[in-house]
């Protein structure tokens, strides 16, 4: 009789053991439906690309204003916090009102969407030049995202009145 009861209590610790460890699996597979960062779970993580990049030629050896596109095409936004060049001892961002342009520590990459750098809107500006440029050449722009990390980009330098789309 006693291995009898031996059995039993070794079948029911097995089986509170087995209930235990299967609701575990089912908390976690059930969990909050966020993924990393609060995102949704179902969201794809932020695929980024730059084009439409291009610098206006500054005045000889001045400050110059730098534009880019910034695509998405995943589910999650990012941010752009900070720009630097190898070339320039200063890239910094910026964004210009109606009456003012304000430096920005940041500057948001919508999931599914596009951050634009434009004229009379947000931009970089450019200062510090390694050398001065001329049409044609290009400089390296290094892009610090939040979640992404850095990409690289050259951005050539173009004429003064150059508008993506319309040469």
């Amino acid at each position: 009789m006693k291995g009898s009861l031996g059995f039993r209590r070794t079948a029911l610790a097995g089986a509170a053991l087995a209930t235990a460890l299967g609701g575990s699996a089912l908390l976690v597979a059930c969990g909050s439906g966020q993924g990393d960062g609060g995102a949704p779970a179902t969201a794809t993580a932020a695929r980024l690309s730059v084009d439409d990049s291009y610098i206006p030629l500054p005045p000889a050896g001045g400050m110059a204003a730098g534009y880019l596109t910034v695509r998405n095409d995943g589910g999650q936004g990012d941010e752009l916090v900070q720009v630097s060049s190898p070339g320039a001892s200063s890239v910094t961002m910026h964004r210009s009102t109606a009456s003012t342009m304000e430096q920005v520590e940041k500057l948001d990459v919508p999931a599914n969407g596009a951050l634009r750098l434009a004229r009379g809107g947000a931009h970089l500006m450019i200062m510090g030049w390694e050398k001065a440029p001329v049409l044609g050449d290009e400089l390296e722009l290094d892009l610090t995202f939040a979640r992404t990390g850095t990409i690289s980009v050259k951005v050539p330098v173009k004429e003064l009145t150059y508008r993506p789309g319309q040469q």
